[in-house]
């Protein structure tokens, strides 16, 4: 070090300040953020600045492996997003194209990363609309983003922000709420020089289809039991501008779910992030429904479909066949559609046909007409041929 340049001196103090140490920990924000991110679906992050944002894109971004890009709203105008136009030889033919920002260019080259988008609600209104059509299209200018390209936004919440922002309800329908908060243990222990290193959940391969029928039995065995949550819009307009149950969010809760189980992800994680999609009152509920499930893996009975018991409460008995079900679905054979149709008979035997009439017909669907009728299926025969699905 350089003893007389005093820029010199500082910069060593300011290396020094700046020296920090991790230790393993973990983050519910960070890990329902990475939760939403795998799932491809655009999340807001609501939290007031300096509380950690950035950081926690940083640290998902290396576990990730994948570039970030940091784009600071209120600092942009609306042609940062929508795009310039270049006039090019014919205009009247070709049209005029919108030439996007060196940082969609660098995305797209990538084929893949993050993009944050800091500070939405502090940016002017026009930003804001040229800003949420890249969310949501995934368009900057001419420019298609690559759909492993993931998209994250963040805002102050509407009830601290100066100039109450606040998402119309169909924005709002369409993101993953997520609240971000700081803890001043953790803020205290950084600054004497050790941060927490986040373990981030992340997709196992071979549990894709397990954890995907089972999120399809636990959805759809819930909305059944719930059918009034299927869609609920808010009375008032703070909660209509962030997280509330619909058609489009039970999808991204099934995904985000199916996400969870595959990454094999904390309870809490989960819960803020499927709590981000269908809003508090709806994820609680759902929350709740899926301690008391417990559903056994669908694949594993598949495998050996004569070694379990069929489910006593009728709502698990549901939530379970559905789950079957789309498990064949994503891996369709003769002999698990034939296992499949054992499962069900189970249900027969337990004097509850009528539980099984749905996965029944949506079983029957999937045959390959080279496909005999298997013993299974006699106690719905009526039905599948009131439905047609035995023809052929």
């Amino acid at each position: 070090m350089n003893t007389t340049d005093p820029l010199a001196a500082a910069d060593e103090l300011n290396r020094r300040a700046g020296a920090w140490r991790s230790e393993p920990a973990t983050d519910p924000n960070i890990e329902a953020l990475a939760l939403a991110v795998s799932a491809n679906l655009p999340v807001l992050l609501w939290g007031e600045p300096g509380i950690g944002k950035s950081a926690g894109m940083r640290q998902l971004a290396d576990a990730l492996a994948v570039p970030l890009e940091t784009v600071i709203a209120s600092v942009h105008e609306p042609s940062d997003f929508a795009g310039l136009p270049v006039i090019g030889d014919d205009p009247a033919a070709d049209g005029v194209p919108m030439a996007p920002p060196d940082w969609a260019v660098r995305l797209a080259r990538a084929g893949r990363g993050l993009v944050f988008f800091d500070e939405l609600s502090s940016a002017p209104p026009a930003v804001q609309a040229a800003l949420l059509r890249v969310v949501l299209e995934r368009r900057v200018g001419s420019l298609a983003l690559p759909e492993p390209v993931r998209v994250v936004a963040a805002a102050n919440p509407p009830s601290s922000a100066a100039d109450g922002w606040h998402l119309s309800p169909p924005l709002a329908n369409r993101f993953v709420h997520l609240r971000w908060t700081h803890s001043p243990r953790t803020v205290a222990r950084g600054m004497a020089g050790t941060w927490p290193q986040v373990s981030i959940p992340l997709v196992d391969a071979a549990k894709i289809p397990s954890a995907v029928a089972r999120a399809r039995g636990a959805i759809s065995g819930f909305l059944t039991a719930r059918p009034g949550l299927a869609h609920h819009l808010p009375a008032d307009a703070e909660a209509r501008g962030g997280a509330w149950p619909s058609p489009r969010t039970w999808e991204m809760a099934l995904r985000l779910l199916a996400v969870g189980y595959a990454a094999g992800a904390g309870r809490e994680a989960v819960a803020a992030a499927v709590i981000g999609v269908i809003g508090d009152g709806a994820g609680i509920e759902l929350l709740s429904y899926l301690e008391q499930l417990d559903l056994p893996d669908p694949d594993r009975v598949l495998a050996d479909p004569g070694s379990f018991d069929l489910p006593e409460r009728g709502d698990r008995q549901l939530a379970f066949l559905t789950a079957v079900v789309a498990a064949v679905q994503g891996d369709l054979t003769r002999r698990r559609w034939e296992a499949g149709w054992t499962v069900l008979a189970k249900a027969v035997d337990a004097g509850v046909p009528d539980v099984a009439a749905r996965a029944a017909v949506d079983l029957a669907a999937l045959r390959d007409t080279a496909w005999p009728v298997p013993a299974g299926i006699d106690g719905f025969v009526e039905l599948l041929q009131l439905s047609g699905a035995l023809d052929g």
